[in-house]
């Protein structure tokens, strides 16, 4: 059997537009690739019933439709070539190697999974690369990743629900309980991610700590009125309209982590939230993108 493999340039501002496009087209799999080296693209696999010509027209016109409308977009035109059944296999999983992150954490697909994890000195999360966002190999989960870590690891870490606001694959939520927290609530707008979180949930074994809500930031949270700990992989202008909301979600004293922010837009989000009494603690640049972790001050 043949596949179709549509690479496609994209820039930060329409890799998150392209990518569902891709999803919507009926792609079978969709992959970021970066490097400090090498521009930004998407690898999506496509099954040979799909019509290469129709594929490759409906992607040109919508990356025309991106440009109209004032976004950036790569002269460079996107390809389409076929790949036998193995190659495509081949190429799918070499996408999402294990990948150690921080001091402690090994994220780790389904089919590279240890299964002796208890001998191995970091914490095993299997995630499943799919629909949702977050496997780990992208520079802001894996900031958000670092940065959990590390507010899980000092003395005063939390010891109550961690909420996960944007949850895709669930990444951060389990993550989060595999580190010892006792619980996490993770929500998300996309049935798609809620789906994949339960099943990554399930996969590492802790489902029944994460609870996983179909709802907005802006929505209430069912349990604890406050949260010691939040994290939100989002985006620069989601982080901005959600600022008070933060503030009302984090308990005095708690910690809030954001990612999704580009390199050069940190410092707008942190004058944004120091805006809502939130002081920066740490500041973490991967790949072009910067992971942010802030205190709310207890109060007197």
């Amino acid at each position: 059997m043949t596949f179709w493999q549509l690479t496609v340039p994209v820039s930060a501002d329409t890799s998150d537009g392209l990518t569902n496009f891709l999803w919507e087209a009926g792609a079978l799999g969709v992959v970021e690739e970066e490097s400090p080296t090498e521009p930004p693209r998407l690898r999506a696999f496509f099954s040979d019933t799909a019509s290469s010509t129709d594929l490759l027209a409906k992607v040109t016109a919508y990356r025309a439709s991106l440009r109209s409308l004032g976004f950036r977009i790569d002269p460079q035109a996107a390809e389409i070539t076929p790949l036998h059944d193995g190659d495509w296999a081949h190429a799918w999983q070499q996408s999402f190697p294990p990948r150690e992150v921080g001091e402690r954490l090994l994220i780790v697909p389904p089919w590279d999974a240890r299964p002796d994890a208890l001998t191995y000195p970091r914490v095993q999360v299997i995630i499943e690369p799919g629909r949702a966002f977050g496997t780990g190999h992208h520079g802001s989960t894996e900031g958000c990743l670092a940065l959990l870590e590390e507010a899980l690891s000092t003395e005063d870490a939390p010891t109550s629900t961690v909420l996960d606001i944007g949850t895709g694959t669930g990444i951060l939520s389990i993550a989060a309980v595999k580190l010892g927290a006792p619980r996490a609530v993770g929500i998300d707008v996309d049935p798609d991610a809620i789906a994949a979180a339960q099943l990554n949930a399930d996969k590492n074994g802790c489902a029944d700590r994460i609870g996983l809500l179909l709802q907005g930031a802006d929505e209430p949270v069912p349990g604890e009125p406050s949260f010691r700990l939040i994290v939100a992989n989002l985006l620069t202008h989601t982080h901005l309209a959600l600022a008070r909301r933060y503030e009302r979600l984090v308990a005095p004293g708690g910690s809030l982590i954001l990612g999704g922010i580009l390199a050069d837009e940190h410092q707008m989000v942190a004058d944004g939230l120091y805006a809502r009494s939130f002081e920066m603690k740490t500041c973490r640049l991967v790949d072009g993108w910067a992971s942010l972790r802030l205190a709310l001050p207890a109060r007197p």
